[in-house]
């Protein structure tokens, strides 16, 4: 099948690749429940020393920097309570950590999880974290930018391959708060 967006060989529909999925990522699609199929989700073979936007969208397609997301995990401290969240910003944007994030969270304090953390936690690896997946009591942060996306390309839950998923279906996911302003 044809990628909707990039220039990539093939896309696959997730549910008959779940073997190129971390075992999270695999679970979430295998369990999928959203109001877009989980066959509209699109794995896409990629090579992993491409991973980073800037080298990625030079090679699969400049016009992918407008329709890149990336996931990011933070933690909002309060008290003695630390809570961990998922933020999904275009990849042209940074995420409004200590304002719109912090305030979302109810924390005093909000900064990016360490990368032990990140992979630790979520069962992926760094720089292919996605937001298909996530623990389920987490918060899964979008900004309004992303789910208006007909497509966006985000992580795979590895460095090798990223899915191609419609815009809307992160604000159906569990634990979605779309917010306008998250990526600055």
């Amino acid at each position: 099948m044809r990628a909707p967006i990039g220039d990539f060989d093939t896309a696959t529909p997730a549910p008959d690749c779940l073997d190129e999925l971390t075992a999270p990522v695999a679970d979430a699609v295998r369990h999928w429940s959203g109001a877009v199929p989980a066959d509209q989700i699109l794995y896409v073979e990629t090579d992993p020393q491409w991973a980073d936007t800037a080298v990625f969208v030079e090679h699969y397609g400049r016009e992918l920097l407008e329709q890149s997301a990336n996931c990011v995990v933070v933690a909002g401290k309060r008290g003695g309570a630390t809570t961990l969240a998922a933020c999904l910003v275009l990849s042209t944007t940074k995420v409004d950590v200590n304002g719109v994030v912090r305030r979302q969270l109810g924390a005093r304090k909000a900064s990016f999880a360490s990368m032990d953390t990140a992979i630790g936690e979520t069962g992926m690896e760094y720089g292919g974290i996605t937001p298909i997946g996530l623990p389920c009591d987490w918060p899964l942060l979008v900004d309004s930018a992303v789910a208006g996306l007909p497509w966006v390309l985000v992580g795979s839950g590895r460095r090798r391959g990223k899915l191609l998923v419609p815009g809307k279906a992160f604000a159906q996911m569990p634990g979605a708060v779309v917010l306008d302003g998250l990526g600055v």
